[in-house]
C-alpha cells in the first residue's frame, strides 16, 4: 500500500504531510461484493470445512460451512481467505551459503480453495505470456 507524500514550503522550512489513508469503507464494500464459485476441499475430498470470520471492526462474526464441490455465492473477502490463508508448510532441510544446515519451507500445501466462476481479482498480477520461437537463419 503506497502512501502519497506531498511537500509544502513555508517561508524557509520544508514540511512533509502524508495524504489520508485509503478509504476503508470503499475497501470493505468491495470485499463484501458477492462472487460465485466452487468450493474445493483438497485435504478431505468429499468432506466439509467450517470456520468463523470477522474481517472488519464493524462486521459481525459470521460462520461459514462449505461442502466439497458445491457452488456458492460468497463475499470476495471470504473467497480470498479460502485461496490465500488455508495452507500449511512442508519444511525441508537445506544448507545456506556458509555451509550451515537450516530448515526452510519447501512447499505450501493448500487445504482448501475457491475456484471462481465469474470474477478475477484485479489486485493480483496477471501472468505475462511470452511466445518463444526458434529463429534459424535461412540458407
Amino acid at each position: 500500500m503506497a502512501m502519497n507524500i506531498t511537500e509544502t514550503k513555508k517561508s524557509s522550512s520544508t514540511t512533509t504531510e502524508k495524504a489520508t489513508p485509503p478509504n476503508l469503507r470503499y475497501q470493505r464494500d468491495r470485499d463484501r461484493e458477492l462472487v460465485r464459485g466452487i468450493f474445493k476441499n483438497y485435504e478431505n475430498p468429499g468432506g466439509w470445512l467450517g470456520f468463523s470470520t470477522k474481517f472488519y471492526k464493524e462486521d459481525p462474526v459470521e460462520r461459514w460451512d462449505f461442502f466439497d464441490e458445491q457452488i456458492y455465492s460468497i463475499p470476495r473477502c471470504v473467497a480470498r481467505h479460502l485461496n490465500n490463508n488455508l495452507w500449511y508448510p512442508v519444511h525441508e532441510h537445506s544448507v545456506d551459503e556458509n555451509g550451515k544446515k537450516i530448515m526452510k519451507i519447501g512447499q505450501k500445501v493448500h487445504r482448501a480453495g475457491f475456484q471462481s466462476l465469474e470474477f478475477t481479482d484485479l489486485e493480483e498480477p496477471t501472468p505475462q505470456l511470452f511466445t518463444v520461437e526458434n529463429m534459424q537463419p535461412s540458407r
